[in-house]
């Protein structure tokens, strides 16, 4: 068998880019080159960014323009959950387009796939690459003490091309998509785990998603500061919780906030974690 390759890949531009491209996204793909080196980075794109940032990054990425995934865009399934209403009322259908894109693309080349609300800090292990799949866990072992039970979230996966659980987990995810945030996706992924338990090497919350998807997590990335980045390998940084600025409920700064004087100055874990990106 091959290894996973040592490619990686973001997807991003599923809606119209009416802003400039982010300070934040370029520090995604900025810290991927510089710690990961890897041999290339595919990026995936609907809508493609512009301004500032995105011209200092673009000579760096492949492109690949990519269809509007019809599955979800042509979904009636919305309309079975409050939960799926909402999120189609609120237009944020393309987080489940991600969804899909993401695993298809994984599915035909293989290696990583990354959120662009992700911070890489030291590189990836070798011995990752020579595994089938790896995920990360949203839970840790005080939060849930079953390891068959523990979400696993799919902000950052690696992958071999066509693997037994990106292909049993991405024909599940066409069967029990419903709308809502996280059936198909995260939740899928540990009901297949506990199919196909040799399949799947599950790292630690500590690797991937240190501070969870919560108000202190989120909170202790933005505003406080937390400078243990042992056994990190990158941050995830769930912008989905607070990028508005009407978004207050997880921490007062929103994604307006985050800008070059932030990166450099603040004191706080994200913006210690990122400055070294900065040129």
């Amino acid at each position: 068998m091959t290894d996973i390759p040592r490619i990686f890949h973001f997807v991003f531009g599923l809606r119209p880019q009416d802003e400039p491209f982010h300070l934040l996204h370029y520090l995604c793909l900025k810290s991927c080159l510089q710690v990961n080196r890897p041999e290339a980075i595919h990026f995936h794109y609907l809508n493609e960014p512009w301004g500032y940032w995105w011209d200092r990054i673009r000579p760096y990425l492949m492109l690949h323009h990519v269809d509007p995934e019809p599955f979800v865009r042509d979904s009636v399934r919305y309309a079975n959950t409050p939960e799926g209403r909402i999120i189609r009322q609120r237009n944020l259908d393309y987080a489940h387009e991600s969804d899909f894109i993401r695993m298809n693309v994984l599915q035909t080349w293989g290696g990583v796939y990354a959120d662009m609300d992700t911070l890489f800090l030291q590189p990836i292990p070798n011995e990752l690459y020579c595994e089938q799949f790896v995920i990360g866990a949203e839970q840790d072992e005080i939060e849930e003490r079953d390891p068959m039970k523990r979400s696993l979230c799919n902000a950052l996966m690696m992958a071999r091309p066509k693997s037994a659980y990106l292909n049993r987990w991405l024909e599940n995810m066409y069967m029990v998509f419903d709308g809502t945030w996280s059936r198909h996706s995260c939740q899928e992924a540990t009901r297949v785990r506990q199919l196909m338990p040799d399949t799947v090497r599950v790292l630690p919350k500590r690797c991937f998603h240190r501070h969870g998807p919560d108000p202190i997590g989120v909170h202790t990335l933005f505003e406080g500061l937390d400078e243990d980045f042992s056994g990190m390998y990158s941050m995830h940084l769930w912008a989905h919780l607070w990028w508005d600025e009407w978004r207050t409920d997880f921490t007062i700064v929103h994604g307006g906030m985050i800008n070059e004087d932030y990166v450099r100055y603040a004191e706080t874990t994200y913006a210690v974690a990122a400055r070294r990106f900065l040129d």
